[in-house]
């Protein structure tokens, strides 16, 4: 398996991590005056909060108003990258910044950096888009932050 970060449905997860989640969210709201306060409302220890308060977060809460980050394989043919940037823009995605390596055989990696403004929902649903255009053999989201 490739990088550090997955994207899993919050079913596979253990219960303690949504937990952990919403003892953040009380203290990020002041709805808990400290994190003793806070595990003892959602029922955890003390010490399950900080060993995972760093490694769970809720996906709305990290890409609202942030960035993902693409990375494709695609020929090097007139119109592939164009068909990409369309698609993005019909999600009403901004596009930051694009850097494509040069093509060896053909084939050029493009890695593109997307704000998601306020609507991150969709983000699965372009990346399918997406991976159904011609002449991309790759696609994968390299991150959220």
């Amino acid at each position: 398996m490739q990088g550090k970060y997955m994207v899993v449905d919050k079913a596979l997860l253990p219960s303690y991590c949504e937990k952990v989640i919403e003892a953040r969210q009380l203290l990020d709201d002041g709805l808990a005056k400290d994190v003793s306060e806070a595990v003892k409302k959602v029922g955890i220890s003390r010490s399950t909060f900080y060993k995972y308060k760093d490694m769970v977060r809720e996906m709305s809460t990290i890409s609202m108003g942030r960035h993902a980050i693409i990375s494709m394989m695609m020929s090097h043919r007139v119109g592939v990258l164009w068909t990409v940037l369309r698609i993005i823009s019909n999600y009403d995605y901004s596009v930051w910044t694009i850097t494509q390596n040069p093509p060896v055989d053909s084939k050029a990696n493009v890695v593109i950096t997307l704000d998601l403004g306020e609507d991150a929902d969709s983000l699965d649903d372009m990346l399918k888009e997406i991976a159904q255009v011609a002449g991309l053999s790759r696609i994968q989201l390299l991150g959220i932050d």
